[in-house]
Order: C-alpha cells, then structure tokens, then sequence
C-alpha cells in the first residue's frame, strides 16, 4: 500500500485504464441486469459473471502473496438488510440512468448529454441521503444479520482459498463451455477500435487487483460523489450544511499494517484518505474514455435528446446516490469488490439488484 501522498498516482492510472477499456468495449455493470430483462440478452451477464470470478481468483492470489495491506478492505462492514434494501433501489436507477456510477463518467467522458444529467443527479441525491442518515443509519443498525464477521468464509471459519475454489471450478468449466459453443461473442463484424466484452471483463478484474494492492481497496467512488454534493450544500447554504450529521461521520478509520499511518476519512468535503484515492479514480475515468472516443473521432454532444430521457437519466442518478448511501457502497464497489471476496454486505446488495433492475426495465418502458 503507497503512501498517502502517493495513493493519487496508481488510483488515477487505474482510473484512466479502466474509462478507456470501458469506452472501448461498451462494457457496463448496468446491461447484465437491464438487457437480461429488456431484451433476454444473457451475453453481458456472462461478461460480469467471468469479471466476478476473475477478480475472486486474483484477490485470493494477492491475498496468498502477502500483497494485500487489509482484508478483508476496510468499509465492508456487518451484512444489514439495508444492503438489500440499497440494492434495490439501486438496480432502478441505475436502468433509468442507463448506466451505473462508473458507466456514467465514461459515458459522459465521451460527450453523452444524457450521462451528464445522470451524474448531476447522483449529486443529488447523495445530498438528498444526508437528510436521512441519521434515521437510516437506525434502521441499518436495527437490521443487522450478524456481528463479529463480514465475509461468508469468516462465518464458517474456513480459508478464503476453499471458498474460491468451490466457486471458480465450477465457473471455469461452465466458461469453457461457452467458449467451445460460441458464446462468448456476437455474430457479425465489430465496430473499429472494439474491445470483446469478456476481455473488458478480464481488465477490468486486473485493474481491480491493481487498485486493491496499490491503494488498500477495490474500486469505488460513491463517497467522493457525496463530498462534491458536501462541498455544494456548504457554498450554497451554509448553516444547514452545518447541521447535517452526515458529513461530519467517519466512514474509514484504521491504521495501515504496511506504514503505520492512519487512514481516516469520510463524506466530508475536505481532502482525506478516501478522496486522495476516490478523486483521481474519477478524473482518471473521465479522460481515459474521452481520449478513447477522440482517438475513434466519436466525442461529439448529442444536443437533441428528448426531455423525458433527460429526465429519467437525472431521476436515475438521484435513486443511485441516495441508495449508494443506503447500501454502503455502489454496484462497482459490491460487484467487482465485495462479492469477489465473498463480503455478506455484498451479496445482499447484488440480491437486491435483480428486483430493482426488472422494475427499472417495466419504468423505463413506460417512460422512453
């Protein structure tokens, strides 16, 4: 783990890889849910699926080698039935933004109007979650699951490695399959410059490992949305920015084993550990898929979209940054973080991203 004076160059590196292979690719964490439903198109859940297992696979090596500073990474948390209740919530609106936390910068990295409104909206409604914190906060207290563990393999009391195994033979024989039957891929040609979706899926597994080894934890972003929404409310009204205990909470306090240093930080909008590591993930995201979409000569701002989609792109991020906060983190955070290491949080908040997709697909129909 590099100090934090460091942390800004790995996480914005990791950041910029990950937009541009995104871009590329046309990879979301949305389509696995939203296009199962909408339009019985199983191939981008096979994509998360081998993302999901790849990262398992590298997080237990990375684990074995002694790379991993923490684990399990600080902010998991105890499992609560409000990680259920944020996944759901959560699955909405990320179908009625057309993209989740991250597929909604690379998205308006490439000039997407749409994405820009959604983003807008996460702001939003991260402000919108800190009226609630302290009765939510309640809430999540009264539905906790278990004490005392975080991770599946904590609960049974056996190593991580047994746990992935059980799960990565299995997949690596159902991945084989697909292969040798073609399912992998798309008939027809591909556009230029395209990335195939399951080697998106690999990267971004490596890009993961990467930002777990370099900066203490997976990818995530959610609490830096939170501190620009903080930062606003504080210029804009003061003295209600001032009452609200939400930005005054600690979300990570713990000391690194590698440098003794402590690493405290929250949705405060002041520059901490979690920004130092959030911050640059976010720009480097941005520019990365710019610089894909210029170099492919596709960066251009569609003016001329309906209102209603505009709409429901804003309403979509306002459902994401409230239940970001709900759920403790967001789908990229749980999916390619948490649920990787068998994290009960996660697992719960995945669970709920299935209802909360097929809903989001029966609103978006109605809608656009």
């Amino acid at each position: 783990m590099v100090p934090l004076g460091d942390i800004h160059i790995p996480a914005f590196a990791v950041g910029a890889a990950a937009g541009f292979l995104m871009h590329r690719s046309g990879f979301c964490l949305v389509s696995p849910f939203r296009d199962y439903f909408l339009l019985d198109d199983r191939l981008p859940a096979r994509n998360l699926l081998l993302a999901v297992v790849a990262s398992m696979a590298l997080f237990e090596g990375a684990r074995r080698l002694g790379l991993l500073a923490f684990y399990p990474f600080p902010m998991v948390g105890s499992p609560s039935v409000s990680h259920l209740v944020g996944g759901g919530i959560f699955g909405v609106g990320m179908v009625l933004a057309g993209g989740c936390v991250v597929g909604v910068l690379y998205r308006m990295g490439a000039g997407n109007l749409v994405a820009a409104t959604a983003f807008l909206g996460l702001l939003a409604g991260s402000a919108a979650y800190a009226e609630i914190h302290p009765a939510w906060t309640a809430v999540r207290m009264a539905g906790i699951l278990s004490w005392g563990w975080s991770t599946i393999p904590q609960g049974l009391g056996i190593d991580p490695g047994i746990a992935v195994l059980a799960v990565a033979v299995p997949s690596v024989a159902l991945f084989l399959r697909w292969k040798k039957t073609g399912m992998w891929s798309r008939r027809g040609s591909s556009p230029r410059g395209y990335i195939p979706g399951w080697a998106a899926a690999a990267g971004l597994s490596i890009l993961g490992v990467a930002n777990y080894v370099l900066c203490g934890m997976p990818i995530g972003i959610t609490t830096s949305y939170a501190k620009m929404a903080g930062w606003i409310e504080s210029v804009l009204a003061p003295g209600h920015f001032a009452s609200l205990a939400f930005f005054r909470s600690v979300s990570l306090d713990v000391v690194s084993p590698a440098t003794g240093e402590l690493l405290r930080g929250g949705p405060a909008p002041v520059f901490d550990v979690v920004a130092a590591i959030q911050l640059p993930l976010i720009a480097g995201v941005l520019l990365g898929s710019a610089l894909s979409a210029v170099l492919l000569k596709e960066f251009r701002v569609h003016r001329k979209v309906p209102p209603l989609q505009l709409l429901a792109g804003f309403a979509g991020g306002v459902l994401m940054g409230l239940s970001s906060r709900m759920g403790s983190g967001c789908n990229v955070w749980h999916l390619l973080g948490g649920v990787p290491i068998m994290a009960a949080p996660s697992l719960l908040f995945a669970a709920g991203l299935f209802p909360g997709a097929w809903a989001g697909t029966l609103l978006l129909r109605k809608i656009v």
